[in-house]
């Protein structure tokens, strides 16, 4: 997530929240990242003055006691609020990750199992939500943090903030986002059921898996008449098969004709499991898959290249890949597993001891540091060691004996690549 320096007219702080810069702007106002005073991130929302009047205030401060009843690992945890400061703000968890729609935009669209994962876990965030009397209201993928530990639904509450003032039908004016807005929504009909937020999670299901929403047109205006519009079917082209009915109902022109959330929750099941995956296998592989495009990695299982630490003189260090930690082991039979896992091979690590040693350099270079002076200077990612003992390796604290397999892994893949 992009974080901006705070420009000159950005208050300093909100509430106890001190303002550290700037995550996003909305048509509601400016989100910036916060701190608490006991060093806890988040996201501060500030709304802007335009949309602030007593009946708005009045709600939000509804919404406001709803949202401090509402918990769950797949909502961001609300945190603080203040609907009579002079600009009215919300805080919340902050989720240290991209976007659906920014990673869609980057990486392309999910696998049909990945994106029955998601409606599984937005659909069953969303059920919790609505036992509550909440809806969301304005469910899009940029309102769903993919973070280190999975997706989590942000922005409750802010579209009803607007609500009173503002008609979804007024000139020049339109709250909620079009192109993932369902058809009583968009013509404006009062009260809004817990149908609007199963076909926004519909929209954002086939968003993530095609890239493109139901409706989609120059304009707002065009994609509201296609929305409000009965004749008009969503597009679903491009939509794995599997996952076509769910998206249909899900879709569906009249609110009493989706499904309810309980169901949506099941049917993604199905498709998971016709896949010959559990649920929760689908759940780690969704967030593995997320995680690793955004750490740039190639696929969702595989683990990234793991760059060995370069030396001193940022000479390019040698790279171990997952292929390598799988390669035979050299022939001469394996050393017994150590007691502890090291980190980085030491002139100790018998990997290394046993391997030919180069011919020693006609002059030594003044300015290349001595072996000695190298292993007493810690290089890239590698933390600073203590004192030891001469010809100790660094190591760090007694692993399980997997850990333990897989550094003796790395020291023989080390080994067998390292030019000396």
């Amino acid at each position: 997530m992009q974080i901006t320096p705070l420009n000159p007219e950005d208050p300093p702080s909100m509430g106890d929240f001190e303002l550290l810069g700037r995550i996003g702007q909305g048509g509601m106002g400016q989100v910036y990242l916060g701190e608490s005073p006991g060093g806890e991130p988040a996201a501060v929302k500030v709304i802007k003055p335009s949309v602030v009047d007593s009946e708005s205030r009045r709600r939000f401060a509804q919404e406001i006691e709803v949202l401090k009843t509402i918990w769950g690992p797949r909502l961001a945890a609300f945190l603080g609020a203040d609907a009579e400061a002079e600009q009215p703000w919300l805080a919340t968890e902050y989720v240290d990750g991209p976007d659906l729609a920014r990673h869609v935009e980057t990486h392309g669209p999910l696998p049909s199992v990945l994106v029955a994962a998601l409606g599984a876990v937005l659909a069953e965030a969303l059920s919790a939500v609505h036992t509550q009397g909440l809806l969301h209201r304005d469910l899009k993928p940029a309102n769903v943090l993919l973070g280190p530990n999975g997706p989590k639904i942000i922005d409750f509450g802010l579209a009803a903030f607007t609500e009173a003032s503002v008609s979804l039908t007024a000139p020049h004016q339109v709250v909620g986002t079009p192109v993932c807005m369902a058809p009583e929504q968009a013509a404006g009909v009062r009260p809004l059921t817990a149908a609007v937020d199963v076909y926004a999670l519909g929209a954002l299901l086939l968003f993530a898996a095609t890239g493109h929403y139901p409706h989609e047109a120059a304009t707002p205006y065009m994609v509201f008449h296609l929305v409000t519009s009965s004749d008009t079917a969503p597009d679903l082209s491009g939509a794995p098969g599997e996952l076509v009915p769910l998206l249909t109902a899900m879709l569906a022109h009249d609110a009493g004709d989706r499904p309810p959330l309980t169901d949506v929750v099941r049917r993604c099941r199905s498709v998971i499991e016709a896949q010959g995956m559990r649920i929760a296998q689908a759940r780690r592989r969704l967030t593995a898959h997320t995680a690793g495009q955004r750490n740039g990695a190639a696929s969702a299982v595989a683990p990234p290249t793991l760059p060995w630490p370069a030396p001193v003189s940022d000479t390019p260090g040698t790279e171990i890949t997952p292929a390598d930690l799988d390669a035979p082991a050299p022939s001469d039979p394996p050393a017994p597993a150590p007691t502890v896992a090291e980190t980085v091979p030491g002139p100790a690590d018998p990997a290394v001891r046993d391997s030919p040693a180069p011919a020693p350099p006609a002059r030594p270079d003044p300015a290349e540091p001595s072996d000695a002076a190298r292993r007493e200077q810690p290089g890239p990612g590698r933390p600073p060691t203590a004192s030891r003992r001469p010809g100790e390796g660094t190591r760090t604290p007694r692993h399980s004996v997997q850990a333990r397999r897989t550094a003796e892994r790395l020291r023989a893949a080390y080994a067998a690549k390292a030019p000396f």
